[in-house]
């Protein structure tokens, strides 16, 4: 009851912290966005990869109309699968500057390039069987923050690549508790030669810089979507363990462990029940801490090239995509995902600062 009484006193000062309070949103609303990131995004093809080539790298607000030319082949899909892994493409999407109809035919002006145009003509049967031309294959997009170098909507992308943020985080934060947590409470309680291995093994993992430590584990895992989310998991755990090792190395000299003691208890009871339950609170604060690094850690590495590979959307992979593009005329392409990086890492901070005040965790 007490636990539930700190963490509900807690959760009141929260609601009275404003920029934390503003973090918290921010992260739900990120939460939000990802589950549904197919349903939400205007491109809703498997990771968002619809490729136009003709209209690659345009600026925000570009708008285009569209022949639909039915796809052979695909299948239709449930809610459950589309929501996972999106929907494939019906249609190829072929931009037009005009067209006209008569009674079997469609003529189009195929959009090349910026007053170039090609004209082409096609069977309305091979289109649609509907006779209301414009209200079935011809579509108008608006592209909001653009195209890529691919011709790719970075609007869908974004969405969609919050998925990846949000993903690493999580299974880092996981992975990095579950062994710093582990192995701090470990060398807190039993300490001599234990605490003196479990020791010399964090120093040395704390030696090794963090991006140079995450590249060798990569290279020994493999580049892609999970690995990197194992990579940065195996290197945060080390500042976990070092705060759980010294919270549980004083707890265990308290009234209340001596107790669990001469009543017979087993050492995993005594840790897991009635030392574990006390260090929660930085545990907590340390967990969003971790979070927003291994969102810059894997922002870093899909950059570098040895993260999340193309054609899945992340943000560090579409600022590496596009980053050209920031000496030239378009210099958004770039800078979105860049605050979208920014954003979601500083309302992890600001939620990280809010629970530390709320849980009164000092260093």
């Amino acid at each position: 009851m007490q636990s539930n009484s700190l963490f509900q006193t807690a959760f009141k000062k929260i609601k009275r912290n404003k920029s934390a309070l503003i973090g918290l949103c921010c992260i739900l609303l990120s939460a939000l966005v990802a589950i549904f990131a197919y349903w939400i995004a205007p491109d809703h093809s498997p990771d968002a990869n619809r490729m136009i080539l003709e209209i690659s790298g345009q600026p925000p607000g570009f708008s285009m109309q569209y022949l639909k030319i039915p796809k052979a082949g695909v299948s239709k899909i449930g809610i459950l699968e589309r929501t996972i892994s999106g929907k494939p493409d019906a249609y190829i999407w072929m931009p037009i500057v005009s067209y006209t109809t008569n009674s079997d035919s469609i003529i189009v002006q195929k959009y090349v390039d910026e007053g170039i145009s090609e004209r082409m003509a096609f069977a309305k049967t091979a289109i649609t069987q509907s006779s209301d031309t414009s209200k079935n294959y011809i579509e108008q997009r608006t592209n909001w923050l653009g195209t890529d170098k691919y011709g790719r909507d970075i609007l869908s992308r974004l969405i969609i690549g919050t998925r990846v943020s949000l993903s690493v985080g999580t299974i880092a934060v996981l992975i990095s508790l579950t062994l710093g947590i582990f192995l701090g409470a470990l060398a807190g309680y039993y300490r001599g030669r234990t605490d003196d291995m479990i020791m010399w093994l964090v120093n040395v993992v704390w030696s090794i810089p963090t991006l140079l430590l995450v590249f060798a584990i990569t290279l020994v895992l493999g580049k892609g979507f999970w690995q990197v989310f194992i990579a940065v998991g195996l290197t945060l755990w080390v500042s976990v363990a070092r705060m759980i090792r010294g919270q549980v190395f004083s707890i265990r000299e308290l009234e209340y462990i001596e107790a669990t003691r001469a009543l017979g208890y087993s050492d995993s009871r005594t840790i897991i029940k009635h030392i574990l339950p006390n260090v929660m609170g930085p545990v907590l604060v340390m967990g969003a801490s971790n979070f927003a690094t291994a969102i810059v850690i894997e922002a870093g590495l899909s950059f570098l090239g040895v993260g999340v590979q193309s054609p899945q959307p992340s943000w560090g992979l579409m600022i590496k995509e596009n980053y050209n593009f920031i000496i030239t005329n378009n210099p958004m392409l770039a800078i979105v995902p860049g605050l979208a990086i920014m954003i979601l890492v500083l309302s992890f901070n600001l939620l990280g600062n809010g629970l530390r005040d709320a849980l009164d965790v000092r260093a």
